[in-house]
């Protein structure tokens, strides 16, 4: 059996005394999809940023089968996990390709000389990038954010990619070239834990799913088979059928 490229075990974490996870259970193999689904303040961001190592946690994070609890966010980075945060967070004032640049700390530290081929790498894959490579972030679309804040993430050569909502705010054409750049990136055997509002979107391109509700998992299975189950029909799906129809 193939170990598990993620693992967490009974995670739990918040803000202060709130606590937003109450035992969060998930598995991430390697080279797949994972995607968290689930409605506002469910803690899905939360997740993230404890797996990241932003907040403090209790449970188990396993990673490549070490237990990485107690490690960093800056051990993490060099383990090779990247999250994207919802907010981007990019230096607006610098340019494009300085922001990438950024993004190859990863690479740097592990005097890796082929760090400079990745920047071409993330250009091939966001051809706007490159056009708009000497324009200061603060001056790009909402869409062309995102694929910055997507790019400056590949460009520690991730193992471990999380993105946090890279649909929101975006047009659906948009999100689409998005979604599609996370599915590509799947056959380079990046593994990729997906958080999404956009469920419709997020299951179309996942291999597993997780629905997480007030801080705990409601259900997880095969992503095929959550989009056809009634309970996340009715719930997360519903809306989006209707507005289809």
């Amino acid at each position: 059996m193939t170990t598990p490229l993620l693992e967490v075990k009974g995670l739990k974490a918040g803000y202060g005394r709130a606590e937003v996870l109450h035992g969060v259970d998930l598995q991430a193999a390697p080279g797949s999809v994972i995607t968290v689904i689930g409605p506002n303040g469910a803690g899905k961001s939360t997740l993230l940023n404890a797996l990241m190592g932003v907040l403090p946690a209790k449970g188990q994070v396993f990673y490549k089968g070490e237990d990485i609890t107690r490690l960093s966010l800056e051990d993490r980075v060099m383990l090779g996990i990247a999250l994207v945060p919802e907010k981007r967070e990019l230096f607006s004032t610098m340019s494009v390709e300085d922001n990438l640049v950024l993004g190859a700390y990863r690479q740097v530290r592990l005097r890796n000389p082929a760090w400079k081929d990745q920047l071409q790498s993330v250009y091939t894959r966001f051809p706007r990038l490159q056009e708009r490579r000497l324009q200061e972030a603060g001056t790009l679309s909402g869409g062309e954010r995102q694929m910055l804040a997507v790019g400056r993430a590949l460009m520690s050569r991730p193992e471990l990619l999380m993105l946090d909502e890279p649909s929101l705010g975006l047009a659906p054409l948009i999100v689409k070239e998005i979604l599609s750049a996370v599915d590509e990136l799947r056959s380079t055997g990046v593994t990729i834990l997906l958080v999404e509002q956009n469920a419709r979107a997020a299951l179309g391109v996942a291999d597993h799913g997780y629905v997480l509700e007030m801080g705990d998992v409601a259900l997880n299975g095969p992503a095929k088979e959550l989009a056809t189950d009634p309970r996340v029909i009715e719930t997360y799906l519903g809306a989006a059928r209707k507005q289809a129809a």
